[in-house]
Formats: C-alpha cells, sequence, structure tokens
C-alpha cells in the first residue's frame, strides 16, 4: 500500500533528522548549501540554505582548497609574477608552503565570501606581501628587482618565469647609449633582451648587447630604416641617446629645450 509524505511525517516525526550541510563545488570555485530532513537513507525534502553557518562556508572553501589546490584561486599577474619572483630569490612561498600556511593568509580574505573568485582583485598579491613581511620583501627586492628601466625612462616588468632565465621585452631604441649588457641582483645576472621594433615585433633576444650592437646590428639597422624610416636607427648605437619618439619629435623636442 502506497503511502504518502504527510504520513511518513507523522509516523515517523521522531525519526526525522534535519541536516544543513555546506560542501564545495571545484568546477564553480564556490559552495552549495543545503537544508535537508531525511529518514534515515530517504531524502524527504531539500533545498538551498540561505541562512548557512559563515564558519561553516568558510571552512568549506579553505578544505576546497586544500583538496583541489591553489589553481582554482584567482590569481592576478600581480600575485603571479610575485611568486615567481621569490622563486627566484629563493624565499618559500611555493603550493606547499602556502597550503601549510594556508589558514593564515587565505582564511581572511574568504570571511563573508561563497567563492573563491570573490576575491578582490589585488587581494591575493597583497596577502602574500603580508605574509612574506619586511625581510623576506627586501631580498626578494634586492634578488629580483620587479622592473627593469631603459635608458630611456621606459619601465619594463621583468620575467622571472621565462625560459632562459630573467627576462624583458622592450623596444630597442629604449637601449640606446648603453654599453654594458644589464643585469639583476647580487650575482649579476644578464637579462634576456627580447628587442623589439617601434611595432612590438621581435627583432633580436640577446644575453650580450654590446655584442649585437658590435655584430649583427648593422644588418637589423638597415632593414629597420626601410620598415620604420620615422624611426632613428645610428650606426653606432652604443653612443646614441636612448628614445622613443621618432625623429621628427626628438628634433621638435630638441628645438624647445
Amino acid at each position: 500500500m502506497a503511502i504518502d509524505q504527510a504520513a511518513v511525517e507523522t509516523l515517523f516525526a521522531d525519526r526525522i533528522d534535519s541536516r544543513r550541510t555546506v560542501t564545495f563545488d571545484p568546477t564553480t570555485g564556490g559552495i552549495q548549501a543545503l537544508r535537508e530532513r531525511r529518514l534515515g537513507a530517504i531524502r524527504l525534502s531539500s533545498g538551498p540554505d540561505s541562512g548557512a553557518d559563515p564558519d561553516a562556508i568558510l571552512a568549506a572553501l579553505i578544505d576546497g582548497v586544500r583538496e583541489h589546490g591553489l589553481a582554482l584561486l584567482p590569481w592576478s599577474d600581480g600575485a603571479q609574477a610575485l611568486r615567481d619572483r621569490a622563486a627566484y630569490a629563493g624565499v618559500p612561498l611555493d603550493d606547499a608552503t602556502l597550503l601549510d600556511r594556508v589558514d593564515e593568509w587565505l582564511a581572511p580574505l574568504l570571511t563573508g565570501k561563497r567563492r573563491l573568485d570573490a576575491i578582490a582583485p589585488g587581494a591575493l598579491a597583497e596577502a602574500l606581501r603580508n605574509l612574506l613581511g619586511w625581510d623576506a620583501m627586501q631580498t626578494i627586492n634586492r634578488l629580483a628587482p620587479p622592473d627593469f628601466t631603459s635608458p630611456a625612462g621606459s619601465t619594463h616588468a621583468i620575467d622571472y618565469a621565462a625560459e632562459g632565465g630573467p627576462r624583458v621585452e622592450l623596444r630597442v631604441q629604449a637601449l640606446f647609449g648603453l654599453a654594458v649588457h644589464p643585469t639583476i641582483g647580487e650575482a649579476r645576472v644578464p637579462l634576456v633582451l627580447s628587442l623589439t621594433s617601434p611595432a612590438g615585433r621581435p627583432i633580436q633576444t640577446t644575453r650580450d648587447l654590446p655584442g649585437f650592437w658590435a655584430g649583427s646590428w648593422t644588418a637589423v639597422a638597415k632593414e629597420m630604416r626601410g620598415r620604420y624610416p620615422k624611426h632613428p636607427w645610428p650606426d653606432d648605437p652604443a653612443a646614441a641617446s636612448a628614445t622613443l619618439r621618432t625623429k621628427k619629435a626628438d628634433a621638435r623636442a630638441a628645438g624647445s629645450r
């Protein structure tokens, strides 16, 4: 004989349990909060729980990161760059270190949140800086500076995750007047220079700028004069003035001084 739910709830009222569950969904990076009423293994009813315990939500998010990995977090370019710099400088900021201390740096960012991607832009980088502390950040800045400033005054981010070592991409004119190859850190490691045309197209990659000036520059300059005649292509770039302007703009700037 069939029995409806109302009868079940009347007959077995003392055996019906109400449960509130919070679980993490790795496909969305969020939580699923449910309210259920069960009779043993039989689920009588369920629905979203808008009033789930904030502590349970936070714990589910943290456990989700522990289980499924830090890649689920919305890493900004700045936060990832800091991790790359720390690795280059030998300062522990790897996955194992971060997961071991996840309650310390990540939990505050997730308080009141229901999804990992609700973390504010830039918050992860700031949390990592706070976790590292002043002394470690000074070490990273000394051994793995974030940027390279060219003789032309332009600033370029250094890619510490690049194949072949720390790399910077910039227009070749920004390096005119530089007769020595730029280095970084106390070990004076040569930067890998990815040199580009005024249009941002690759020209040359080098770890020996003086060798480039004295060697293949002549052929490169000849080709570039045909493609970009408005820009300077001096015969002796090591003795020329760095510039990101056209020849006409340089002349106007010189005339106004």
